[in-house]
């Protein structure tokens, strides 16, 4: 779509000044900063979803400790052997000690 000369106006306010370079280089500073922060962005992204990998695997290598705590307390209900009942109290969770 053309424009018809004499329509559209336009004051000469961005002249090659001072006044220009220095908006310029404030745009060129935004732009720069605007590529950095992304790029934290994509990196910290990256980060988090490593670290949601890893803390599923603790979570599950957890899990499967719980269960065979359970599963030898369980034998240990029906053998009574005195080695896996002290061994079974070694590990039990120590209550936290207030002060």
């Amino acid at each position: 779509m053309d424009i018809p000369a004499g329509l559209a106006r336009f004051s000469p306010i961005m002249k090659a000044d001072t006044t220009t370079t220095v908006l310029n280089f404030i745009l060129a500073g935004l732009v720069i900063l605007g590529v950095v922060f992304a790029l934290l962005a994509m990196n910290r992204t990256r980060e988090f979803r490593q670290l949601n990998v890893n803390a599923a695997i603790a979570n599950n290598a957890l899990l499967r400790a719980q269960g065979l705590a359970n599963d030898t307390a369980a034998f240990n209900a029906a053998a009574k052997s005195p080695e896996l009942t002290r061994i079974l109290q070694a590990i039990q969770p120590k209550p936290a000690t207030t002060k």
